[in-house]
């Protein structure tokens, strides 16, 4: 592959290209960065890598390992910030090859780690390098399809971000396979699996690097023309984005997104042992195992139906939607579990966690009708600084809430009332955000400031 094959001029696409080919480029990305989500089956068999089949005495604890998942969210904030720029600049088809490089990289430089029982080459490989991929490969197609679908931006961005969301479905069967294949007298398969699915991800995500395609300047939609009077929150105008995080209108979606996410994320990432201990001697492990996959299920299922229904709602609209239903149904969780109703408590949880996934898939169309098309790749990458707060506020803020209930002699089953209603409270933080939101002033528009 010569490096021309990955600029920019190399990829528009001839007058006959078919645009719904973009989206499985964008899939192909997408549904291996999600493998994200999954990490959490490597939890347990990262503090037995010496013990093997128990924890040797120096093996690393649970907090340590945890802290990978942390800090790969994190980067990933931080990398689409720094580099979304760079991404708008230079394509999708060169960023999405680094993003590639990055985060099958990162389960390599990981493995050395394991190999040599190196936390901080844990930290560096999977959280730090594989965090720029996850970053970079996340935005890396927003820009794009945005561009391809300016009549259903809402849909195209939830096609593609969908993948994210399900990519768990493909990685944590993936990991189980592999360590179980890979497992010995000597070795509990984990180096080994990392290897594997560094490997895997690179050849998979280099699928979409190939077929990636921009278009060409001024394309548009056969039949399609740009609306004449788009509606009250939708510009036609272009913000650029050194001028964008000046104004009120980002940092509000900004706090829409943190609180959005704060609120989903830690759930997910307490999910089985939540409804082990809401519904003690009730649920199994492997009950609690079909909970974590069906919200998986409507983790990515979400993306798209919320971001296709925000074509017709309304972006700002459909944020209410979120935050209101959300407060709703976390405030109806504790009561859930005192009634014992396992089908309320799961099909509320359900509902919230589509809602998560929704608010990504929608965010990307958000800023578009804010700030325009000419830079919002770039835009999409600095606001999603608040996930990177977000990665860390809500399992941190979920973990240390129902530990502190439980050292005060809370039992288990109700450690977690508390915590719902705090839930409601990001919730309400969001939905005033959003309620705010108004129209970006024109002194700020790029027409406005030639």
């Amino acid at each position: 592959m010569t490096t021309s094959f990955l600029d920019r001029e190399n990829t528009v696409a001839p007058v006959e290209f078919n645009r719904f080919l973009v989206p499985p480029a964008a899939l192909a990305v997408h549904l291996c960065i999600g493998q994200a989500y999954a990490f959490s089956t490597f939890n347990l068999p990262l503090t037995k890598l010496i013990g093997i089949t128990h924890q040797d005495p120096a093996d690393w604890v649970a907090t340590d390992v945890g802290w990978t998942f942390s800090i790969a969210i994190a980067i990933l904030g931080l990398s689409a910030a720094v580099f979304g720029r760079w991404v708008e600049r230079v394509g999708p088809r060169k960023s999405m090859f680094t993003a590639a490089l990055c985060f099958g990289g990162g389960f390599i430089v990981a493995a050395v780690g394991l190999h040599f029982h190196q936390l901080w080459l844990l930290y560096l490989g999977y959280g730090v390098l594989g965090g720029c991929g996850l970053g970079i490969g996340y935005i890396s197609p927003v820009s794009t399809l945005i561009k391809w679908f300016p009549d259903r931006p809402g849909m195209a961005t939830g096609m593609a971000i969908m993948g994210f969301g399900g990519g768990a479905l493909i990685a944590a069967p993936l990991s189980l396979a592999l360590m179980d294949h890979f497992k010995s007298a000597t070795s509990n398969g984990v180096v080994e699996t990392f290897v594997t699915m560094g490997v895997i991800y690179f050849m998979y995500m280099m699928i979409g690097v190939v077929s990636i395609r921009v278009p060409a300047r001024d394309w548009k939609p056969d039949g399609w023309t740009p609306p004449a009077n788009p509606g009250h929150m939708v510009t036609q105008a272009n913000v650029v984005v050194n001028q964008a995080w000046r104004t009120p209108q980002f940092w509000l979606l900004w706090g829409v997104l943190c609180m959005n996410v704060s609120a989903g994320i830690g759930v997910l990432g307490q999910a089985s042992p939540m409804i082990q201990e809401v519904f003690s001697g009730r649920v199994s492990a492997a009950g609690a195992a079909g909970f974590v996959g069906l919200l998986s299920l409507f983790n990515m299922g979400g993306r798209f139906f919320w971001a296709s229904i925000s074509d017709y709602l309304g972006r700002r609209n459909t944020y209410l939607v979120f935050f209101l239903l959300g407060i709703a149904l976390y405030c109806t969780v504790p009561a859930t579990g005192h009634l014992g109703s396992t089908a309320l408590f799961v099909a509320a949880f359900a509902i919230i966690i589509s809602m998560y996934g929704g608010g990504f898939a929608t965010i990307p169309a958000y800023l578009r009708d804010m700030f325009g098309t000419l830079n919002v790749g770039a835009i999409h990458g600095r606001i999603l600084t608040a996930w990177a707060v977000a990665g860390v506020l809500g399992p941190q803020l979920f973990t240390y809430l129902r530990k502190f209930q439980i050292d005060h002699g809370v039992p288990k089953a109700q450690a977690y009332s508390i915590t719902m209603y705090i839930m409601c409270g990001l919730l309400l933080i969001g939905l005033l955000c959003n309620l705010a939101m108004r129209p970006v002033s024109t002194r700020f528009h790029v027409e406005d400031r030639a």
